[in-house]
């Protein structure tokens, strides 16, 4: 059995030895007799030591995921533990304007159509009945459910040999880091240069099959003006990096390159529809790959069973189970308190779960740091406030992850960050971007969302001061949540609609009682 302290971040399992079947980029017939990756004939390729120099970094940067429970750098091979998501083609680009919760409920409460299941190796492959080749795919998907692991999946397989050896090199270059160079002007090759020592010595060919891969559309902070930015196509003439994404997304720029561009449903519209070829959607667990899941994270046949029969007692949170997420949340939390036996109530709802959550990460603290800090609940209380300012704040203006001038913003020290992130690390991420560059993040968006409530709670009942009234005057706790309402009513995509439903759990007695020591 696997003791709760020792899970990693969400992982995603499958059954089975790693396929050996190849696919290839270009589409062609995979059950052909020739089961040997395809090597372009082209010419203008890049040199194999670049080739190699690459593969050997993306094997680096994919190989493993970062556990970050209590031990710091402990990972995981990446081939031990992920499964084959279900993607699916997922229509048009245009953007959802559901909650990400509500639209979890509706897939949920009603029959799923049918939909054409893509393999994660061939989302560059035309279906049956598609002519024209695929440029560019748009991956859809909400928060937690996989879209980064199949980015970093679907490179390890091109580096280790195992999938689309026709594709000479990719590119990774997610958008939380472009977002550190939006003051900044240079030309296309000098972009992938510094990013990628590797291909410091290569030039970069129109003839050449390359794959970009733009993650996390959701976070990107550059305009994508795709009407109004000047027309380029010239590698190497200096630009905005946002005239280079939006002329590489176009065409305009190496329109013989792949583009691979992943986002939170929301966001999707960010990219013109006739800029994309193909939509297609990463779905979460149906019932009994939640079932699975929990059997394999928590590795004893009993616990599981017991953990799996409680989370289907409550429709919320057999709902939430479907990102796979929250199934590592879930996990966390009822295996800790199940095996310990402890005398608290088991969580039954949302709020219960993530203030069980924030609990063990508290004590954990003083596990790692029995000295100092010793039995100093203020200042667990002073670092909670401190994240939750974060949450909320951030939240308020859309955003999932931070940088220093974020951080800086909110009265955090980037000292004070990496601390908290080396503490609460089912909580709080500190990840190192391109060029080693800092980024912060809540490890997903639901934990962001409920410690930006837990903040607005606080603030009320121990300093009573409404955040979410428009001016700060003395109220009673009824207008508090009456402003709340108003201002989620606000956003038409639900965009607070989790973080209310965490406030108004918090307005409950039967909640309350976990957060005692942060009450005053």
């Amino acid at each position: 059995m696997k003791s709760g302290q020792s899970m990693g971040l969400p992982i995603l399992f499958r059954d089975g030895e790693l396929s050996t079947g190849q696919s290839s980029i270009s589409g062609e017939n995979d059950q052909s007799m020739d089961h040997q990756p395809r090597v372009p004939t082209d010419d203008k390729v890049y040199p194999t030591e670049v080739q190699e120099k690459m593969k050997s970094y993306l094997k680096k940067r994919a190989y493993s995921l970062n556990e970050g429970i209590e031990d710091q750098g402990k990972t995981t091979p990446l081939n031990n533990i992920y499964t084959e998501l279900y993607i699916t083609q997922g229509g048009s680009g245009e953007v959802n304007n559901q909650n990400e919760v509500r639209q979890i409920e509706t897939a949920c409460s009603c029959q799923v159509e049918h939909k054409t299941s893509i393999q994660l190796n061939d989302i560059f492959k035309p279906l049956p009945g598609q002519d024209k080749p695929i440029r560019t795919v748009l991956t859809k998907g909400v928060a937690g459910i996989g879209k980064t692991v199949s980015v970093l999946k679907f490179m390890l397989d091109w580096a280790e040999g195992k999938a689309n050896q026709d594709i000479q090199i990719i590119f990774p270059l997610p958008f939380r880091d472009l977002n550190l160079m939006r003051d900044t002007n240079k030309s296309l090759i000098e972009l992938l240069h510094q990013s990628f020592i590797e291909t410091k010595e290569s030039e970069i060919s129109e003839n050449k099959n390359i794959v970009f891969v733009f993650d996390g559309l959701d976070e990107c902070r550059h305009p994508l003006d795709f009407q109004n930015n000047k027309i380029c196509c010239d590698v190497t003439e200096s630009t905005s990096v946002d005239v280079l994404l939006t002329n590489l997304i176009k065409g305009n720029l190496l329109p013989s390159a792949h583009i691979w561009i992943t986002t939170r449903p929301a966001a999707a519209n960010q990219i013109s529809p006739e800029c994309v070829d193909q939509v297609t959607e990463v779905r979460g667990f149906n019932d009994l790959q939640k079932e699975e899941y929990f059997r394999k994270i928590i590795g004893e046949e009993e616990l599981a069973s017991r953990i799996i029969s409680h989370i289907k007692t409550s429709r919320s949170l057999h709902i939430m189970c479907h990102i796979p997420v929250f199934c590592w949340i879930s996990a966390c939390v009822l295996e800790r308190l199940l095996v310990e036996a402890e005398s608290r109530e088991i969580p039954k709802n949302l709020t219960q779960m993530y203030a069980h959550l924030m609990i063990f990460q508290s004590k954990l603290r003083s596990q790692k740091y029995p000295v100092e800090h010793a039995n100093d609940s203020h200042w667990d209380k002073e670092m909670i406030l401190a994240l939750g300012k974060l949450a909320f704040q951030q939240l308020d203006k859309g955003n999932l992850i931070f940088y220093e001038e974020d951080l800086r913003e909110c009265g955090i020290d980037i000292k004070d960050a990496s601390v908290y992130s080396g503490v609460c690390t089912q909580i709080f991420r500190e990840e190192s971007g391109l060029n080693q560059i800092k980024v912060y993040c809540f490890v997903h968006l639901s934990i962001q969302e409920f410690m930006a409530a837990l903040y607005v709670f606080l603030m009320f009942t121990n300093d009573n001061n409404n955040l979410m009234a428009k001016e700060r005057s003395l109220c009673n706790k009824n207008s508090l949540y009456q402003d709340a309402v108003d201002k989620a009513l606000q956003f038409e995509n639900g965009h607070l609609d989790l973080f209310l439903r965490f406030l108004l759990g918090l307005s409950l007695q039967s909640n309350q009682h976990l957060l005692q020591s942060l009450l005053t």
